[in-house]
């Protein structure tokens, strides 16, 4: 089985579960009518997600890939934008607390997320990578991960934090929580080896001198990512397919993506 055929069958196995579960629980176009009211865009970013949605911690501006998409958006309904923080633990309860109207930053489309949220058309898909160090003795290859021994960190509230708890054998999973970074206990020797998604180890690697990005040498656990907005609004979902669809056919999805190193995921029509 191809890399491509994988990728291919998983987008549409879960389309299909998204199809079947929004029709179960549409309700009032609530948002839809919110943005329209008040003229205004608001979209829930990570900023710590480089290649994605990264705020520059000396000018405090933000970019990547779902930044520059967040404001594609917001031109084409002609609406202000307004970016909120938010982050992977957050996530479900900032969309139904009503805190943003979308969630445009990488976020992978799970099972669990699935059952609370509506997710627009994929866009992007990755597989899970990990990061080790140059100068590292315990992990400088695929194979030393799962070890006796070994420490392997996963941000809280990713989706390789239950991917990696389900299938590590041998080494010990270390779930990093918020303000803590993978980077920082990885130089503290807390972990031998951090796992992370293609956008974020691409662009550490393309902007460090001692960061490792190890691939798995076939597909791991290869997921699409998607927008994601509050469950029921089926009219909302809607607008977002849309605009998928739109900067796919146009080409904007795919220049956004090259301009970070990311044309390698895009999903295409």
């Amino acid at each position: 089985m191809t890399w491509h055929s994988v990728r291919i069958g998983i987008t549409r196995l879960l389309l299909c579960l998204v199809s079947a579960w929004s029709s179960q629980g549409a309700h009032a176009d609530e948002v839809l009518e919110r943005v329209q009211a008040s003229g205004e865009l608001k979209v829930c970013v990570w900023p710590a997600y480089q290649g994605i949605s990264w705020r520059d911690p000396r000018s405090g501006q933000l970019s990547g890939l779902d930044i520059d998409l967040a404001r594609g958006l917001a031109s084409d309904l002609r609406l202000t934008l307004q970016f909120i923080n938010s982050s992977f633990p957050s996530l479900i309860q900032d969309l139904l607390d009503d805190r943003c109207d979308v969630a445009m930053f990488g976020i992978a489309m799970l099972r669990q997320r699935m059952d609370k949220l509506l997710f627009a058309t994929p866009y992007l898909q990755s597989d899970i990578y990990a990061i080790s160090t140059r100068t590292s003795r315990v992990v400088r290859q695929w194979s030393d991960i799962d070890q006796p021994g070994v420490l392997v960190g996963v941000q809280a509230g990713t989706f390789m934090e239950p991917v990696m708890q389900q299938r590590l054998r041998y080494a010990r999973l270390v779930s990093v929580e918020l303000p803590r970074t993978r980077e920082r206990e990885l130089f503290a020797g807390r972990v031998d080896v951090f796992m992370t998604d293609y956008p974020y180890g691409r662009t550490l690697t393309d902007n460090t001198d001692w960061a490792l990005l190890l691939a798995p040498p076939e597909p791991f656990h290869p997921l699409p990512y998607a927008h994601a907005s509050k469950p029921g609004d089926l009219e909302w979902q809607a607008v977002l397919n849309a605009f998928v669809a739109r900067i796919q056919q146009d080409g904007r999805l795919y220049a956004a993506a090259r301009r970070y190193g990311l044309q390698d995921m895009v999903v295409h029509r």
